[in-house]
């Protein structure tokens, strides 16, 4: 019996769904509008929205379909659609470099010429098909009435301060569950590249008492309002946009080494509207989009063009070595090896057992 593509495509969503996905629509600012832009992305609805808003503002006929999902699922859903001969989004935005790299590599994504690629960042452009939009570095998350003193500063005083914390710091520090985060996955993959003691540090974490989620924001709400004292790892942009709200919420980037990821924005072969991906594209590497991106959404800039203090151009000029980007090349695609991932978790899995 033959299948149809469409029935394939609907059965691999339905196993791939999330709970998290969230679909918001923007209507376009002209009523007489009849261009649509769908998106998918893990950057969340109340951040994306100031990059639509000053999208739609340069282009008033477009309707704006935003569906905020976990980038695994992203994933899936571009290869499950364009698998089935089915369109898919017009513009992919997620900060799971291994799996964007993989759709570009195997042919999901489409070479597009943007002014701004001419003098992007060789790190952060792959055959201009994948290209790196932000420059985002893990840090050490840390619940400021907690530390009066600061918070440890590298991963050596971290695991000084995990052998001496006092019986009501248990329980109270948290990381992301690498099964369900690919950005979690990677910087703990990093980590164990540059750290031969990663496994003792998570089994000392693991005797205080850790807790593993899903999301930064998981790990960011606990630790601002004190059910948590410490996240590790956590996503550096999400924590500095949160702290200006949140008087308790403090943030370190660990000065042994910092490892640094970006969100990447491809877009898809089978996108309906690649000229609107394209031009969304376009709009988020220019200089309009990465200054609001640095100074509005406190995602760090990649652009050369903007040098302000929220920028790759600044931060390697302070932090220098410190800061350990990963490139966007095929070089990630090893993360996401099936036998380096099974010995990852494993290794994973024996660091959390309690002894």
């Amino acid at each position: 019996m033959r299948i149809a593509p469409a029935l394939i495509a609907a059965l691999i969503l339905a196993l791939t769904g999330s709970a998290r996905a969230e679909l918001v629509t923007y209507p376009a600012p002209d009523p007489a509008a009849l261009r649509a832009l769908t998106i998918y992305s893990t950057l969340d609805n109340h951040l994306a929205a100031p990059l639509i808003s000053a999208f739609q503002a340069l282009h008033p006929d477009v309707t704006l379909h935003y569906e905020d999902l976990l980038a695994g699922d992203i994933a899936s859903r571009v290869m499950a659609e364009t698998d089935a001969g089915q369109p898919t989004a017009d513009f992919v935005f997620s900060s799971a470099m291994d799996m964007q790299i993989k759709l570009a590599n195997d042919g999901y994504a489409q070479p597009v010429s943007v002014p701004a690629a001419r003098t992007w960042p060789v790190w952060a452009n792959w055959q201009d098909t994948a290209f790196a939009l932000t420059y985002e570095p893990a840090v050490l998350v840390y619940h400021r009435p907690s530390f009066p003193e600061g918070p440890p500063g590298s991963r050596l005083e971290l695991m000084e301060w995990l052998r001496r914390a006092p019986p009501e710091m248990r329980g109270k520090i948290g990381t992301y569950d690498i099964q369900r985060s690919a950005v979690g996955y990677l910087f703990l993959a990093r980590d164990a590249e540059h750290f031969p003691d990663i496994w003792a540090l998570l089994q000392q974490m693991a005797q205080a008492g850790l807790q593993t989620f899903p999301t930064s924001q998981d790990v960011i709400d606990r630790v601002a309002d004190g059910r948590l004292v410490l996240g590790y790892n956590i996503l550096g942009s999400y924590a500095a946009d949160q702290a200006r709200a949140a008087p308790d919420l403090g943030f370190v980037l660990l000065r042994d080494f910092t490892v640094v990821v970006s969100r990447v924005a491809l877009v898809p072969r089978a996108a309906r509207s690649s000229e609107l991906g394209r031009a969304f594209l376009a709009f988020l590497m220019s200089r309009e989009g990465q200054t609001l991106l640095s100074e509005r959404l406190r995602l760090p800039a990649v652009s050369l063009e903007v040098s302000g203090a929220n920028s790759a151009r600044a931060m390697q000029a302070v932090l220098g070595d410190q800061l350990r980007p990963v490139a966007v090349s095929p070089g990630v695609l090893v993360y996401l090896d099936q036998a380096k991932r099974r010995r990852l978790y494993r290794l994973w899995a024996k660091a959390l057992t309690p002894r």
